[in-house]
């Protein structure tokens, strides 16, 4: 009977912090400018849900507690809009390159509905996490494949196919451009998710956008609100088509990065 009792109490705090991670987010989404259905609330804390379980046996993220959870993945996913407003993420198409867990791409996918976004992601395992994932939440506006970035941009009918191409992956910008920017269409956007401190990896990005067909248009650094958490933003416009040697094989661009 004790057992049964710990574990209720054990349930009841869970759901309580949960909740508290919850409407603190709907706090902070508003100093964005946005606002979530109860629908969309529900597939946050689905997906929340099923990344810790499923976490316990996977490496798939450091951060499990409720309100780092909400803040440091989907918040930090959706701090995009300080770039591309919500009203226009209508009828885009978003490439998420090395999304690990999902993110940014699955909370673009839930907060925006109207838009079109596909996943990529290298590791097999975090793939059937990811189909299981969008399975879960009844998303129909998700598109999941598993492959390299280099290998993936192969495909004629992948490149220069999208509005958008997002990261949020651990590497220097340099590399990153060469792994999202042949997916964007002219005239669209490649946006790199980095920390505060990017001043040493800019001239070097610089060089390889330029390259790649593009130009730096806008960094933007901000703290996260609601925490002590800093993100840098930087947005990349296409302005040229990309050379069909780029990206270079598998495992090139982090090697022997461009532009250095």
């Amino acid at each position: 009977m004790s057992n049964n009792y710990e574990q209720n109490q054990t349930g009841n705090r869970e759901d309580h912090q949960l909740q508290l991670a919850e409407e603190n987010f709907i706090q902070q989404l508003s100093m964005f400018g946005m606002t979530l259905s109860s629908s969309q609330l529900e597939k946050f804390r689905r997906y929340y849900e099923n990344l810790v379980k499923v976490n316990e046996v996977m490496n798939l993220t450091t951060i499990t507690e409720e309100k780092e959870v909400y803040s440091k993945h989907f918040l930090d996913s959706l701090s995009i809009v300080g770039l591309i407003p919500p009203r226009d993420f209508v009828n885009l198409s978003v490439i998420d390159i090395g999304t690990g867990a999902g993110f940014p791409g699955l909370p673009l996918a839930i907060a925006f509905p109207q838009t079109q976004v596909t996943l990529v992601d290298s590791l097999q395992k975090r793939v059937k996490f990811l189909e299981e994932t969008v399975q879960l939440l009844g998303l129909e506006n998700v598109h999941i494949f598993h492959a390299r970035a280099e290998d993936y941009a192969r495909i004629e009918t992948e490149r220069e196919k999208y509005d958008i191409a997002v990261s949020r992956a651990v590497a220097k910008l340099n590399v990153l451009a060469e792994y999202c920017m042949p997916f964007v269409k002219k005239g669209g956007y490649f946006i790199a998710y980095k920390a505060e401190k990017i001043k040493e990896e800019m001239d070097e990005g610089k060089k390889a956008v330029k390259i790649l067909g593009g130009r730096v248009d806008q960094v933007i650094s901000f703290q996260l609100p609601g925490t002590d958490y800093n993100r840098t933003l930087v947005q990349v416009i296409k302005e040229k088509h990309t050379s069909g040697k780029y990206p270079r094989k598998a495992g090139t661009p982090a090697k022997d990065p461009l532009g250095t």
